[in-house]
C-alpha cells in the first residue's frame, strides 16, 4: 500500500462497507473475531448468528459485511486459540480503517493483497493477545 492511502483519515468515495470471510479456524475462533467486528463497527451478523460447522469433513467459511462508516473503540485484546486466516473485500479506506480497528484487539499482518482500480482484497492473519 502507498503511503498517499495510508494517509488518508476521510472516507473513501467508493463506499464503507467491508466483506469479510473466516474460515479454516474452529468456531470458537470465528465468533471471538466476529464479536471484535461487531464491537468495532455494524456489521450485517447478529450477536445470536454464531458460527456453527455443518459439516465435519469439509471446510467451512463464515461471512459478514461490515459498514466502517462509524467505528468505535474495541475494549482490549482478544484472546484466540489459534491463529486465524481472513479474507476482506472493499475499498481502499475502508479496508484499511478495519484493519487498524482490528489491531486494537488482535496482532494483525497483512500476508497477501491483491489490487483493483477501487478495490482491494487483503488476507489478514490475526493472533490473539492475552493483554498488554
Amino acid at each position: 500500500m502507498n503511503g498517499i492511502e495510508e494517509s488518508r483519515t476521510e472516507p473513501s468515495p467508493h463506499g464503507e462497507d467491508v466483506s469479510v470471510v473466516i474460515s479454516g479456524c474452529d468456531t470458537a475462533d470465528a465468533r471471538m473475531v466476529f464479536d471484535a467486528l461487531r464491537a468495532a463497527f455494524t456489521t450485517d451478523r447478529a450477536s445470536v448468528d454464531v458460527p456453527e460447522r455443518l459439516a465435519e469433513k469439509r471446510p467451512s467459511a463464515w461471512t459478514a459485511t461490515v459498514d466502517v462508516t462509524e467505528e468505535r473503540v474495541v475494549s482490549g485484546p482478544v484472546p484466540l486459540g489459534a491463529p486465524v486466516s481472513i479474507d476482506v473485500q472493499g475499498g481502499y479506506w475502508a479496508v484499511e480503517r478495519l484493519r487498524r480497528s482490528l489491531a486494537h484487539a488482535f496482532d494483525v499482518r497483512v500476508v497477501g493483497t491483491a489490487s483493483g482500480d477501487q478495490e482491494e482484497e487483503v488476507r489478514l492473519r490475526l493472533t490473539g493477545r492475552t493483554g498488554r
